[in-house]
């Protein structure tokens, strides 16, 4: 009875084996001695028939105490994420979130991290085990994991879609499934011992590509306080492909539907899942003036972005999961990049091959991280320094798993995603030789992002000091073994990468003014010229008639 009461007066402690009371119903967990968590929890409404390709609606209520001890169904999609991840049912009930919450907490007292996986838009879910949040939520935060629509079934824009919209765009399902785990969880998360007003999300490869989308999103104005983003942000000029503007995106969506064969909406609705897969569709976010109005840059130039701290940053070898498979050699290098860059982007931005054929390789790969990812998370980091009062931190993770023989990640070093078993601190979540400095760099970086999660400072006892990215050529941590600041690498090649951009943007936004001023002169010089001639030509017959 003393103990009940000490732990009510300080702050009404949640029982550890009580349902919690959410505003759907009653929800049980599975508990460990220290961890509760709740899996499976419905945030929205199943988005199947009429609610396929619209906003999530709210969930149902139920009845009764609903048992939150399994994962329900990933999004439907063909694959899986990361590439070690195992193949999970998928369905397209699938709009769930999972939690994991010290047990016996205050109640609203603890900051929630919320995690949207990656994948490409196409594949993953929160329910991977590398994404288990017992060992972050160990440190004092409350984990959320979240699912949303993937592939054509979260990114479909189409002409038909944009009529039905009251906002006259469509697309951006799965962004908006994002939004509204954010405002499901602002809304519950203090029933789990959160506090909505400490909300992170952190994301990976296309999870922090939300994120950045997110930061520029007027719908998610207020939801989060912070972001950790880890290999991904869409900062390039998104005008130099079409299919990121409202038009493009539908023009893009009629055409997937013509090679699905499906002449109206209804069809479309009424198509199996199965189908919708075996159509190729390439996901991605659009400019559709709702969701969207302004791309990420627009945002922070023009300081409509919800102002957020962050911590962001790249692996060192990035590049070298996209070029795994591929033989690149100094004959050949141009032709390889050329698959995915332009010839002339290499020329501009300085790619060579070097001498050998592991140089070119690592030319190769070194050119695709800094393309692909580093570029755009620098240039966030650069623009959060002149839009605002936040607090930006910038890191680089450079340790090297010694992944078996046989596994996807074997041989390609600090690679895209090989941090994601040190972030959660899972890795016996994946096959690898882990030694103990791979623990301590695994128990470093979560102190760092749970830190971060807490005051917004990633900075504590026992770690080393990680100053703020202070200008455009700031500090960086270097996450390895020991973890230590570096100077920020290949500044020359970065601020290359952005005058390119920055020409190429010009140019596209000026494409028709430019012609049009060609073309006046053009004609200027045209008519300087026949002037010229005729007078040439007046001279020379007046010396003809003085002659005779």
């Amino acid at each position: 009875m003393v103990c009940f009461l000490l732990g009510f007066e300080l702050g009404l402690y949640r029982a550890n084996a009580q349902p919690v009371v959410t505003e759907s119903g009653q929800i049980e967990s599975s508990q460990t001695a220290a961890i509760q968590s709740y899996k499976g929890i419905p945030y929205a409404a199943p988005p199947v028939g009429p609610l396929r390709w619209r906003p999530p609606q709210p969930a149902a209520q139920w009845r009764g105490v609903r048992k939150a001890t399994s994962y329900s169904p990933a999004c439907p999609q063909l694959g899986s994420y990361p590439a070690d991840a195992p193949q999970e049912p998928t369905s397209e009930d699938c709009l769930t979130l999972n939690i994991w919450a010290p047990a016996a907490k205050k109640i609203g007292k603890l900051p929630v991290m919320v995690w949207i996986h990656g994948g490409g838009l196409m594949n993953g879910s929160g329910s991977v085990p590398q994404y288990a949040g017992d060992r972050l939520a160990a440190r004092g935060v409350v984990v959320v994991t979240i699912n949303y629509r993937l592939g054509a079934l979260g990114f479909l824009a189409h002409p038909g879609l944009n009529k039905e919209s009251r906002h006259g765009g469509s697309g951006n399902y799965g962004l908006l499934d994002q939004i509204a785990a954010l405002k499901w969880v602002n809304r519950n998360v203090a029933a789990f011992g959160g506090d909505p007003d400490r909300v992170t999300i952190f994301g990976q490869s296309s999870g922090s590509f939300s994120a950045s989308m997110l930061v520029a999103s007027p719908l998610a104005k207020g939801l989060f306080q912070r972001v950790i983003g880890q290999s991904g942000a869409v900062f390039e000029p998104v005008e130099l492909d079409p299919y990121f503007t409202r038009e493009g995106a539908a023009e893009a969506g009629a055409h997937f539907a013509k090679k699905a064969g499906a002449r109206t909406l209804a069809d479309l609705r009424r198509m199996p899942v199965e189908s919708l897969l075996k159509t190729r569709f390439h996901p991605q976010f659009n400019i559709d003036g709702h969701v969207l109005p302004k791309s990420p840059h627009d945002a922070y130039v023009s300081g409509t972005h919800n102002e957020v701290d962050l911590l962001i940053g790249t692996n060192a070898d990035e590049g070298r999961y996209f070029f795994n498979t591929a033989t690149v050699t100094t004959q050949n290098f141009g032709a390889v990049l050329g698959r995915t860059y332009p010839s002339l982007l290499l020329w501009a931005v300085g790619a060579t091959p070097g001498k050998t054929n592991a140089d070119a390789r690592q030319a190769a790969v070194a050119f695709d991280t800094d393309m692909r990812f580093r570029w755009s998370m620098w240039a966030w980091a650069r623009h959060a320094l002149t839009s605002g009062n936040s607090r930006t931190y910038f890191y680089r993770f450079a340790r090297q798993p010694a992944y078996r023989k046989g596994h996807p990640y074997f041989g390609l070093r600090a690679t895209h995603g090989v941090e994601l078993p040190y972030v959660f601190g899972n890795l016996d979540a994946s096959a690898a030789n882990w030694s103990s400095g791979d623990q301590e760099l695994a128990s470093t970086i979560q102190q760092y992002w749970t830190n971060f999660a807490k005051t917004g400072d990633p900075n504590g006892a026992g770690l080393s000091r990680w100053p703020m990215f202070d200008s455009e050529q700031g500090k960086v941590m270097n996450l390895d073994q020991p973890a230590r600041i570096t100077p920020l690498a290949d500044y020359a090649r970065l601020k290359r990468i952005g005058r390119v951009y920055a020409a190429a943007k010009f140019v596209n936004r000026n494409l028709y003014a430019m012609l049009a001023t060609a073309f006046i002169l053009l004609i200027l010089l045209l008519t300087i010229l026949v002037r010229f001639l005729v007078r040439l030509k007046r001279r020379s017959s007046a010396s003809k008639v003085s002659a005779r």
